[in-house]
């Protein structure tokens, strides 16, 4: 998908200055600021992050409920 994005003239240069010290294209440099975006938000990038986050949340949960069934037998 394309989208239109604008930069003043200062940024762009930067961008692209950025781009050659680091060998990149302009779309990988794209790529990377929004990956880091996502995960600054804790969206996941793509399945295998979807997958990984909710692995985590069902062994917290898990966690969280033998810790309450303990505590009521006691």
């Amino acid at each position: 998908m394309r989208k239109l994005i604008a930069f003043d003239e200062d940024t762009f240069d930067k961008l692209k200055q950025l781009g050659r010290d680091r060998m990149a294209t302009f779309q990988e440099l794209a790529d990377e600021a929004f990956a880091d975006l996502l995960k600054k938000h804790g969206i996941p990038i793509d399945l295998r992050d979807a997958l990984r986050k909710s692995a985590r949340l069902d062994s917290v949960a898990e966690k969280t409920t033998a810790r309450r069934k303990a505590k009521k037998t006691k």
